[in-house]
């Protein structure tokens, strides 16, 4: 018995030395940036690698959200809007950026960006429904993504990709779940490329949690916008009831 207490907690030793063999040192000085930094998962990130010594480079889909996360953070924190939809805001973050790390490249990219609506039958939906979500919560963070990437490089760093768990799931027509599948592939291929220049890609996969993402409201609202739109022949396939269930 004795002995198996010892091995145990020599067991427990090793396994924290290995543990902290990993931890991440001297963090000061070195640079984030986060993408969807104005609610949610994103804009608690920011705050938190704040407050843990990182200079985070915050993008916001607006004003608003920079002006608040601003005045509850240190003077280290920057802003830079960035709409994901836009290659010329994206080419605008990526030069704030590159000017803020000053040639000492980028220490980690967390791409993060949750556009749900709409979610509805595939076939209540037009191309431009597609397009609203995929064009941000994939081609835009694939778009940054590849722009950053001769920073991450520079400084061998990581990107870290956050993905909603339940968009791995295909729940609901649209592009959510296309988006979350999409950005899961390319991760995985990018962490193949990126191996040898020692860049690491890693996804967090997160569960749901209260955010505007999750407004019931919204998502409501957006069905009876499209139902209002259909025509009489896909809404009598359907029938009222199928509808209000």
């Amino acid at each position: 018995l004795h002995i198996a207490i010892v091995a145990s907690i020599l067991s427990l030793l090793i396994y924290w030395l290995i543990r902290d063999s990993q931890r991440v040192r001297n963090l000061s000085g070195q640079h984030v940036f986060i993408t969807g930094c104005d609610t949610g998962l994103g804009n608690s990130l920011a705050k938190w690698l704040d407050r843990r010594g990182f200079c985070v480079i915050a993008a916001c889909a607006t004003e608003k959200g920079g002006q608040e996360l601003r005045s509850c953070s240190s003077l280290s924190l920057k802003t830079v809007n960035l709409n994901l939809a836009d290659s010329n805001s994206i080419a605008r973050a990526v030069v704030f950026v590159t000017e803020e790390t000053a040639g000492k490249g980028l220490f980690g990219l967390v791409s993060n960006a949750e556009v749900t609506a709409p979610l509805a039958p595939a076939d209540w939906l037009r191309i431009e429904d597609f397009h609203s979500v995929l064009d941000v919560s994939l081609l835009g963070l694939i778009e940054i993504t590849l722009k950053l990437l001769p920073l991450l490089k520079k400084a061998e760093r990581r990107v870290v990709n956050l993905i909603n768990a339940k968009g791995l799931m295909a729940f609901a027509g649209g592009g959510y779940s296309m988006s979350k599948w999409g950005m899961k592939a390319f991760s995985d291929t990018l962490r193949i490329d990126m191996r040898h220049f020692g860049v690491k890609v890693s996804i967090v996969e997160h569960g749901f949690f209260k955010a505007a993402v999750a407004n019931s409201d919204v998502i409501e609202g957006d069905l009876l916008r499209l139902w209002n739109k259909l025509t009489p022949e896909i809404r009598d396939s359907y029938g009222e009831k199928y509808f209000v269930e």
